[in-house]
């Protein structure tokens, strides 16, 4: 698994990471409400313009196991992350085992989610914090195919640099192919060493057809 470009681009692209297959069969899933617990339509909260579902526990087999496939590498970028910015914050090797200590502090509502966006559809710039026990970072996997089921909709990253203005980063994805990006921040060397620098993302305007994606958080929200 090649994470390189988060050092020096803010994502990095897991290219196929699954077949076509199984992300009709995830996208599917939209149409079974008892594997949900919360819908929200962004335009209602000046979030943009879609819809988007999050799974309950216990999470549909093939979205667990996604989850914890991509753990464990992550969580040695978070580790190395965490040591360049000075924070004591240590991240567990087992997904299993971070998810519990979100728990103890009272985090334990499933945050993998399900996007839906339509023409016209997009979503604002923002940043998926919903506690205080927080995974640096976390993977969107697109399950749609671009220019047959839909075009626009890109994804788009800023990255709030010091004292300078926001570089955007537009990330191109195959069906199948999964982004890995920072949740909140990242870790950027300068020519006085290692900063913080503020991430965030969304989806710029579909322009036609439909697009579905599968964002996977690995902390729960409270």
């Amino acid at each position: 698994m090649n994470l390189s470009d988060l050092d020096t681009h803010g994502a990095a692209v897991l290219p196929a990471l699954i077949d076509p297959e199984q992300c009709a069969r995830i996208a599917a899933l939209w149409d079974e409400p008892a594997v949900f617990r919360k819908e929200v339509v962004m335009a209602r909260h000046g979030f943009g313009s879609g819809c988007y579902r999050y799974f309950a526990y216990p999470l549909p087999t093939p979205i667990a196991a996604l989850r914890e496939q991509l753990y464990a590498p992550l969580a040695d970028v978070a580790n190395r992350w965490a040591s360049a910015l000075g924070s004591n914050d240590i991240f567990p090797a087992r997904h299993v085992d971070f998810l519990r200590q979100g728990a103890l502090g009272g985090q334990d509502k499933a945050t993998p989610l399900l996007l839906r966006y339509e023409a016209g559809d997009w979503n604002a710039l923002h940043q998926d914090v919903y506690g205080p026990h927080i995974f640096p970072l976390q993977a969107a996997v697109l399950l749609s195919r671009p220019g047959e089921d839909f075009t626009g909709g890109s994804f788009v990253l800023t990255e709030q640099r010091p004292r300078m203005q926001s570089r955007p980063e537009v990330v191109l994805l195959n069906q199948g192919d999964a982004v890995i990006f920072p949740v909140r921040d990242r870790p950027v060397m300068g020519s006085r060493g290692v900063h913080k620098v503020q991430m965030r993302h969304g989806v710029s305007r579909l322009l036609w057809g439909s697009r579905m994606m599968l964002g996977l958080i690995f902390h729960d929200a409270t």
